[in-house]
């Protein structure tokens, strides 16, 4: 078996680091508008329901677009795709930096604005997480994929954590501030040069065409339990979504408070994601899939059940980091068993379920708060993800088995 490219090497490969700082600029310029856009939502409504409806907003498009989009990203050009996508992106940033120095009364346009952004990351999404596959020297898909999550982790450190200092001096400026960044990506992903690109699709678009990435995960169990066991424990456990009303309600603390709160949520994903470039996870991959998910609802629970500051910090930190487990074992299983003529349309249904856990979490979370309190939602979102767990151990013994990502049973490709 081949050994894995070192990481030096890897890092010094240009599309590498190119793909990794426009992926770094673009997550930073999301991570600051939605610490922004649920920020300001809550405190124009203070309505925890409110941030639960913008995450459906950006979800529904996703959802209602995947057959469509993840066909584009197969036959045309996938940076142009996520260039289109991205420019949507942008546009949304705009709009809600306009919006914010209005001084707004109404989330009604947040919403909207939402909406249109969930539509544009529904084309550049599956695009480009199809990009690393493309880059990545031989024997260096493994190190590749740990740095590209590397590279939205420490986003997620950097962006929330200026977006409280951004917040005290107005909304606004959070929103310009994500706007910069994301052109500035967009010019960087531009530059990204590809290894190795898929034959086009030669038949024509077809409903039946479309459904093959669904089919493909539907046919393949192991990768079909590794994704829906990940929404499904976070849907559950979306009480990342719900940091704006335990900062203020829980903790007492304001907009510099929640900032490095929600920064925390990525701090244990980046040292997480770090460890994991310099020592991939080469042995029981499946062990510790679910260990890591169960340690996700465990730390959702202490987060539900504690007052202090420094308790909720710490237990945000360790979520994040069980999180990138999962998030490492997904994104490095789904794109080596798809062939590259499928990439884009197993990754475009692959992003509806991340879109669901995420984003429909929100919406759990924050129904769930609305009507029995922020405690309880958060407190029974992480025992339901302890629940998910110890059924997909029963359901789907083959993952809890898989030893190695090289395991031929595991990378046996279905042909239907």
């Amino acid at each position: 078996m081949p050994s894995e490219l070192p990481l030096r090497e890897v890092l010094a490969d240009r599309s590498v680091r190119t793909l990794f700082i426009g992926q770094f600029l673009i997550s930073t310029a999301v991570a600051i508008q939605a610490t922004a856009l649920g920020k300001q939502a809550f405190d124009i409504s203070g309505r925890e329901l409110d941030i639960g409806l913008l995450g459906l907003a950006e979800f529904l498009p996703a959802a209602l677009l995947v057959l469509v989009a993840g066909q584009i990203a197969d036959r045309h050009d996938r940076r142009l795709v996520a260039l289109f996508g991205l420019s949507g992106e942008l546009l949304c940033a705009i709009a809600l930096a306009a919006y914010a120095w209005t001084e707004p009364t109404s989330t009604l346009p947040l919403f909207l604005i939402a909406l249109g952004f969930g539509t544009a990351r529904a084309f550049a999404n599956p695009a480009l997480r199809s990009m690393p596959p493309m880059v990545a020297p031989e024997h260096g898909l493994h190190r590749v994929i740990a740095l590209y999550s590397t590279a939205w982790t420490g986003a997620g450190i950097l962006g929330p954590g200026a977006t409280g200092f951004l917040l005290a001096v107005h909304p606004g400026v959070a929103y310009t501030t994500a706007g910069v960044l994301m052109a500035i990506g967009m010019t960087t992903i531009a530059r990204v040069t590809f290894r190795r690109r898929p034959e086009p699709p030669t038949d024509r678009p077809s409903v039946r065409h479309a459904l093959e990435g669904l089919r493909f995960i539907r046919n393949t169990p192991i990768v079909f339990a590794a994704i829906s066991l990940d929404l499904f424990a976070v849907l559950f456990g979306g009480a990342i979504a719900l940091l704006p009303v335990i900062a203020s309600e829980r903790l007492g603390v304001g907009d510099i408070g929640y900032g490095w709160l929600r920064a925390g949520a990525s701090m244990g994903a980046a040292a997480m994601a770090i460890v994991l470039a310099v020592r991939p996870i080469n042995r029981r991959v499946g062990y510790a899939l679910f260990v890591a998910v169960g340690l996700f609802g465990i730390c959702t629970i202490v987060l539900g059940l504690t007052r202090a500051y420094v308790i909720a910090f710490a237990a945000v930190v360790l979520l994040s980091a069980a999180d990138m487990v999962s998030v490492y074992i997904r994104g490095t299983l789904v794109p080596l068993v798809t062939p590259e003529d499928k990439r884009g349309r197993v990754l475009a249904v692959e992003a509806v379920f991340i879109g669901a856990s995420n984003e429909l979490g929100a919406f759990e979370s924050g129904v769930a708060a609305a009507a029995f309190g922020t405690p309880f939602a958060v407190i029974s979102g992480g025992v339901g993800t302890l629940v998910v767990v110890a059924l997909w151990i029963k359901k789907f013994p083959s993952l809890r088995r898989v030893d190695t990502f090289n395991d031929p049973e595991l990378l046996r490709v279905p042909t239907a």
